[in-house]
């Protein structure tokens, strides 16, 4: 307190008692036990009511002994129990946690992680996932600006998340302590698996597997990779104590529709301790794009059979060749191939507008330019009556599909009346087109995508030169046809706008994560905020059903669907207000990926020890760690001086005791007739 302060509680003692002694004692006739008890009771309240006045600030010091936390973190994923090492886990925790001299030295903090990480003294084993970079992340942010040690009881194989060894501050000594047999076993394994998630029918796709052996001896085995009771695929492979890996490539055959199931295997003469790694499922959603297209010419010309080769090398492609006039049903076609149209071609325009149909225009001396100005309105046409060769020139930005160039520049020319083209609206031009090398600014293969409806235009005919300098450049036409074929793909799809708009995988691996999401549009096509969006997921087996709601985010509605165990699903995403629905399926396949080991990593928690200058310990060596723990100096505790500084009229008792003494005061005056 400031002297000023200690002056003013002096004066207010002598206020107080000059006040008490003049009003009970100065005229006092006889100064009986209650005039003093009276005087001091007066004494008492008005010193305090003063000293309230005042306030003074008290300042209360107390010590307060802060220690060094020791973070120990425990492995709560499936993999421990796999691995037969539950109970010692368990038994290493309380053993570290429990002693004495731990806890006198150490602030215990106990944590367990899988996919998450928090703190837990209780442990079950039953993570399906093993991800040790949270650790990292979450002890940084616990901890701040505190040097201590961190004990992992772990067997360090790691299933998601970025590489954790070099997450971890160095500044910080983390202490693994091993968990598992640490004797290398006998095993294959199938690594990895990688293949694309989605094939087209009656196509062929490719399956790349990573092949992994341990042990001591030259072996042999199969791979076989199956599809129900039925094998599509079997090799041979041979291993080495040199030779420890391989890597299998497979093409298969695509020859149903829909999502197939497929089951990778390796197997041996060998008996194995963990037979979970020697297989894997997958699964590839095979899509039938099967395509009828009409190629409708009022001329014979080259170019119309060399498109119906090169389209029709897809087995999923028809083609049929008719004259304006004889076509009965555009229905029945996907893509219509106008080749250089005219007059004749006023009922397909008009019949091809109605059904949505989407058209490739192929133009050529013979085409009549003021009809296609009047019947589509993507290009503009002012052609002369002269005859003009163009050549092309690549446009690598081109982004609407994915396209090499395949030596478009040194194609022959095609021919086409000299004039001029401008592109009305949104055009994405995949080839320009030059004369003589000089660049007209002009598309020569173009594509157009207007509400959901599509168009293709190539300005010239005489394509057929195109397809046979193919052949000539590579000894092969695929690369020629794989171009016509992708722009048919890109025609035989609309994109057109739906109201309700689904997310979704057609399979998930057991244990992953499971999001669906969507998104609600409403008539104008904006993103409804106030859509109500539930699903009901079936399983195909069992017909259980689940119902679940969406929940909205920023902009989309999602759900998780985690906990469901493997086998296929049917589901229903329905929009409440509206009865939209859409429906779909798709397959959880039975993969832990936790059974996939049979040793602890020792190479990775040894790298992580010794990139935060700790050590790793076995279940035998806990002693040492203990002992290591207790005798490191730089983990001291620090004794720090807490200061609290309190005004005194947030004393509330001082006002009750005040209260109290005037009560007391009134009430003995009341009492002995005073008042």
């Amino acid at each position: 307190m400031t002297t000023t302060t200690i002056l003013l509680i002096i004066l207010s003692l002598v206020v107080a008692g000059g006040l008490s002694f003049y009003q009970y004692l100065y005229n006092a006739k006889n100064k009986s036990q209650v005039n003093l008890f009276l005087a001091f009771l007066r004494f008492a309240s008005l010193f305090l009511i003063l000293l309230l006045l005042i306030n003074p600030i008290i300042t209360k010091n107390t010590l307060e002994i802060v220690k060094t936390p020791l973070a120990i973190v425990v492995d709560n994923s499936s993999s421990v129990t796999f691995l037969n090492a539950k109970e010692k886990a368990l038994e290493l925790y309380k053993k570290i946690s429990s002693n004495t001299a731990i806890q006198d030295k150490f602030d215990v903090q106990s944590y367990q992680f899988d996919t998450d990480f928090e703190p837990s003294s209780t442990f079950n084993f039953k993570g399906t996932q093993t991800n040790l970079e949270v650790i990292a992340k979450n002890l940084k942010s616990i901890n701040r600006n505190v040097i201590f040690p961190t004990v992992i009881i772990t067997d360090g194989n790691q299933t998601s998340g970025n590489d954790y060894v070099y997450s971890f501050d160095a500044a910080n000594k983390v202490y693994p302590v091993i968990l598992g047999d640490t004797t290398k076993l006998f095993d294959l394994k199938i690594n990895q698996l990688n293949v694309n998630k989605y094939a087209f029918y009656k196509n062929k796709f490719p399956v790349e597997v990573f092949l992994q052996y341990s042990g001591t001896k030259n072996i042999s085995a199969d791979f076989i990779i199956s599809q129900g009771n039925s094998v599509v695929s079997k090799q041979s492979i041979s291993f080495s104590p040199s030779k420890k890996t391989a890597t299998i490539n497979v093409l298969l055959p695509a020859n149903k529709a829909g999502l197939q199931v497929f089951k990778a295997s390796i197997t041996s003469g060998e008996k194995e301790k963990n037979t979970f790694n020697n297989t894997k499922n997958f699964a590839v959603e095979v899509i039938d794009q099967k395509t009828n297209v009409a190629i409708i010419s009022a001329i014979n010309h080259p170019d119309v059979a060399a498109l119906k080769r090169a389209i029709e090398t897809n087995a999923q492609r028809k083609v049929t060749i008719v004259k304006p006039n004889d076509i009965k049903s555009l229905q029945d076609y996907n893509v219509l191939i106008l080749y250089q149209p005219n007059g004749e071609f006023k009922s397909v325009f008009d019949t091809a507008k109605l059904a949505g149909i989407n058209t490739f225009i192929i133009t050529g001396n013979n085409t009549d330019f003021n009809f296609l100005n009047q019947n589509q309105s993507s290009l503009s046409f002012k052609m002369s009556g002269q005859k003009e060769d163009y050549t092309s020139s690549f446009n690598s930005q081109f982004n609407l599909f994915a396209i090499d160039n395949i030596g478009f520049e040194n194609f022959p020319p095609l021919k086409n009346p000299f004039g001029t083209v401008t592109a009305n609206g949104n055009v994405s031009v995949l080839l320009s087109s030059k004369i003589r090398n000089i660049d007209t600014n002009s598309p020569l293969l173009a594509f157009t995508e207007n509400q959901g409806k599509r168009s293709a235009f190539l300005l010239g005919e005489n394509s057929w030169k195109w397809r046979l300098q193919s052949h000539i450049d590579n000894q092969s036409f695929a690369k020629y046809d794989i171009f016509i074929d992708k722009i048919i793909q890109f025609l035989a799809s609309n994109n057109s706008k739906k109201s309700l708009v689904v997310e979704h995988e057609s399979f998930y691996n057991s244990g992953e994560a499971i999001e669906i999401s969507a998104q609600y549009f409403n008539k104008n096509y904006e993103f409804d905020e106030k859509a109500r969006l539930t699903i009901a997921v079936t399983n195909t087996k069992t017909k259980q059903t689940k119902n679940y709601d969406l929940l909205k985010g920023n902009n989309s509605y999602t759900v998780n669907l985690d906990g469901l165990s493997a086998g296929s699903y049917n589901f229903s995403v329905k929009e409440l207000n509206s009865k939209t629905t859409y429906t779909s399926h798709f397959e959880i396949l039975d993969f832990d990926i936790e059974k996939q080991f049979v040793n602890p990593d020792v190479k990775k928690l040894f790298q992580l020890a010794m990139q935060t200058q700790g050590k790793e310990y076995y279940p035998d060596q806990t002693d040492a760690l203990i002992k290591l723990l207790l005798d490191n100096e730089e983990y001291k505790s620090i004794q720090k001086n807490n200061s609290t500084k309190m005004p005194l009229i947030d004393w509330v008792w001082l006002l009750v005791l005040i209260s109290i003494l005037l009560a007391t005061e009134w009430f003995v005056r009341k009492y002995n007739g005073l008042l």
